[in-house]
C-alpha cells in the first residue's frame, strides 16, 4: 500500500480538497490518458475511470479536463474496480502547448510536475530554438527544467563539450546532463536526480530515447522501444501520457514525441526563458521597445556588438510573436464560443417558455 503523500499529495493540495471532496468521494491521481479515457491511481491500485456526466457538461475548455499528474476526486463502482470523475484539483505546476495543427486552443500534457526532463539527442535532433520553446514551455507553467542530452555515443568529445555550452548559455537552465543509454555512460549522475514523492516529466522529440531511460531506471524492457534507424535514431513508439510510480518512490511522466511545439498565451514564459533579453530591454530607451527597428534599443546593440547571438534574438522575437498572435485569436475563439452558448442558453429558455 502506498500513501497519497508519497504520490505527491502534498500540504498544498490539502488546503484545497475540504473545497472540492464530498461525501462518498475519494481522491485519487490520473496516471493516464488515451483518447479521452482515463486511469487513476490510489493508495492501493489503478483503475479506468470516466467522466462524470454532470462534470463533463460544465467543462468549458479542453484545459478543464483532467490531464496525466491531475488529482482528482473520484466516486469508485463495481467493487471499487472503476471510478467516474467528479472535479480536478487546482493545479500547482502544468505544461501544455498550442494544440496541433489550425485549430487555435490549449492542450495540457501533464500537470503537478516538479521537474521538466527536456531530452534532445547530441545526433540529429540538437536543436536551440527548439530547446528554446520547451524552456518557455516549462517557465509557462511555474516547472523546473533541466536539459538532458541523449546519445553521447553517437558524437565526439569535442562536439559534445561544444552542445554543453550553447545550452548553458541559456539563461533559463539551471543544470544540464549527458547520457549514453547505449554505454550507460552519465546514468548514475541522472539517477541521483530522481528524488521520492516529486514527479517527473519527460519532454522531447520523437526517438531521441525517453522510454529507454525509462525501462533503463526500471531496470528491465517494461515499455516498448523501436529499433534505432541508420542514422542511429530512434523512432516514434510511446502513443499515450502515461505516470510511472518507480521503486525508489519517485514517478516519471512518459510523453509521446511532439512533431509540433506551438505555443499559445505564454508571454510571461517567453519572458522567463530569455531573461538575459530581458535584462538588456531595461536599458532600451523606450519603455515599451519591440527590439526590432527602435532607436538606442540595447537588445539591437547587444547583437551588433556580439553579447547577444543573432540566433538566440531571432528566437526570441519569433516566439514573442506566434504567442502573441495566437493569444489574439485563442481570445477571439473564446468570445465567440461565449457569444454562441448564451445562444444556446436563449434557446432553451424560450423553448421552455
Amino acid at each position: 500500500m502506498i500513501s497519497l503523500k508519497e504520490l505527491g499529495f502534498d500540504e498544498w493540495f490539502e488546503t484545497h480538497s475540504n473545497a472540492l471532496r464530498q461525501e462518498g468521494h475519494h481522491i485519487a491521481r490520473v496516471s493516464a490518458v488515451d483518447r479521452g479515457s482515463y486511469l487513476v491511481k490510489n493508495e492501493l491500485m489503478e483503475i479506468p475511470a470516466e467522466l462524470a456526466g454532470k462534470f463533463y457538461f460544465r467543462v468549458e475548455s479542453s484545459v478543464d479536463l483532467p490531464c496525466v499528474g491531475d488529482w482528482v476526486t473520484v466516486q469508485y463502482h463495481n467493487d471499487d474496480t472503476e471510478a467516474i470523475i467528479h472535479g480536478v484539483f487546482p493545479r500547482k505546476t502544468f505544461l501544455r502547448r498550442k494544440c496541433a495543427g489550425e485549430n487555435v486552443d490549449f492542450q495540457m500534457i501533464a500537470a503537478n510536475i516538479d521537474i521538466a526532463f527536456i531530452v534532445q539527442s547530441c545526433h540529429f535532433d540538437f536543436n536551440m530554438k527548439r530547446l528554446d520553446r520547451y524552456l518557455v514551455m516549462a517557465a509557462d507553467g511555474h516547472v523546473e527544467p533541466i536539459v538532458i542530452l541523449t546519445k553521447t555515443d553517437l558524437i565526439s568529445h569535442a562536439e559534445l563539450e561544444e552542445e554543453l555550452a550553447a545550452v548553458k548559455q541559456a539563461s533559463a537552465v539551471s543544470r544540464v546532463f549527458a547520457l549514453s543509454n547505449l554505454t550507460g555512460s552519465g546514468f548514475d549522475e541522472f539517477q541521483q536526480l530522481l528524488i521520492p514523492g516529486k514527479t517527473y516529466c519527460l519532454l522531447g522529440s520523437s526517438g531521441v530515447g525517453k522510454t529507454t531511460l525509462i525501462n533503463r531506471v526500471i531496470g528491465q524492457n517494461a515499455f516498448n522501444t523501436n529499433a534505432v534507424s541508420g542514422t542511429g535514431e530512434g523512432t516514434h513508439t510511446t502513443t499515450r501520457r502515461q505516470l510511472i510510480c518507480l521503486e525508489q518512490g519517485s514517478m516519471l511522466i512518459d510523453t509521446p514525441g511532439m512533431r509540433e511545439l506551438g505555443l499559445l498565451g505564454v508571454g510571461g514564459g517567453v519572458d522567463q526563458g530569455f531573461e538575459d533579453i530581458i535584462e538588456l530591454s531595461e536599458k532600451c530607451r523606450y519603455a515599451n521597445c519591440g527590439h526590432a527597428q527602435e532607436t538606442d534599443c540595447a537588445v539591437l546593440a547587444a547583437v551588433a556588438n556580439g553579447e547577444l547571438s543573432a540566433e538566440r534574438y531571432s528566437s526570441y522575437m519569433k516566439l514573442k510573436k506566434e504567442s502573441e498572435y495566437h493569444e489574439l485569436s485563442y481570445a477571439d475563439k473564446r468570445k465567440k464560443d461565449r457569444a454562441f452558448g448564451r445562444f444556446i442558453k436563449s434557446a432553451k429558455k424560450q423553448m421552455k417558455d
